[in-house]
């Protein structure tokens, strides 16, 4: 496993995004834990999750106590977020009031059974809070000793650049989603890597079949992501991999999140740390910009 900063941490260069292990078609729990375990056992020491990351209408924080559970012990960084819900019909709510924020806050800290959360993110802007207020809470929980850093997902460079000049160094990440087929934020990454932050994609895998790992035979490529399959064909390892690789070459900030539900599918995604794709290689993935 190669490894990337986190503010002043040191994190595995590729991380586990938790979100599929609890809300809709989730594995049972046995399958839910061995894949928590396959992921430290891969070099795994980032792991993303929510309070709202549920079934629609239950209690909050599944996905918390489940990775409280599979890594009691281990010296990891449990990134969580807050400012979302789940309510019984399964939409996405957003609630960025800083009552609610901190009320979220304290509510993970006891599920996740710590002192202080590693990194806590705002998990999306409320257009009915002004930014500022949302982010005032963070700063607030950070100055409680609540939070250790602080991040925003989901936001635009305005919004990044707000969060910094309130919170300063203690904005250490910012999680949008970036894929091979989702581009929009290409200007957040650019910023991202201009301050220093850790620019986190989730669902950094959007475009590329993640059909079978059986090898090239099994995996159908659309057509404008075909280059992936063919050149993971060259190489010998999954279009996944390749994909992976290539966020992780697009800046020294990038540190993807691949969600998983499978031991399988998070060891395959691991393994993407140490695949280096060429200049060549990487010109004809850019071509499908």
């Amino acid at each position: 496993m190669r490894y990337r900063t986190l503010g002043d941490l040191k994190v595995s260069a590729v991380g586990l995004g938790a979100m599929p292990l609890s809300i809709e078609g989730r594995p049972d729990e046995e399958r839910a834990l061995a894949t928590v375990r396959a992921a430290l056992d891969a070099g795994v020491t980032l792991f993303d999750t929510a309070d709202s990351y549920h079934l629609p209408g239950a209690e909050p924080g599944h996905n918390e106590r489940l990775l409280a559970r599979a890594l009691a012990g281990a010296d990891v960084l449990v990134a969580t977020k807050g400012g979302r819900g789940r309510p019984a019909d399964g939409s996405w709510t957003v609630d960025g009031d800083p009552r609610h924020l901190k009320r979220a806050a304290e509510g993970s800290l006891r599920r996740l059974g710590v002192e202080a959360i590693g990194l806590y993110q705002l998990h999306k802007p409320d257009p009915a809070v002004p930014f500022e207020e949302s982010v005032g809470a963070l700063r607030e929980l950070l100055d409680e000793g609540k939070i250790r850093v602080a991040g925003v997902s989901n936001a635009a460079a305005e919004q990044i650049r707000t969060a910094r000049a309130i919170l300063g160094d203690r904005l250490v990440s910012v999680q949008n989603r970036y894929s091979p087929e989702v581009r929009d934020s290409e200007p957040e990454l650019r910023l991202c890597a201009e301050l220093g932050l850790a620019f986190l994609p989730w669902s950094p895998l959007g475009g590329i079949s993640r059909s079978s790992l059986d090898g090239p035979s099994g995996l159908a490529a659309a057509g404008h992501f075909a280059t992936f399959h063919e050149i993971a064909a060259e190489r010998g390892v999954s279009p996944q991999q390749v994909g992976l690789a290539w966020l992780l070459a697009k800046s020294p900030t990038v540190i993807p999140i691949p969600g998983a539900s499978r031991p399988e599918t998070i060891r395959d995604s691991a393994e993407a740390a140490e695949l280096v794709l060429s200049g060549a290689e990487l010109a004809r993935l850019e071509r499908l910009g």
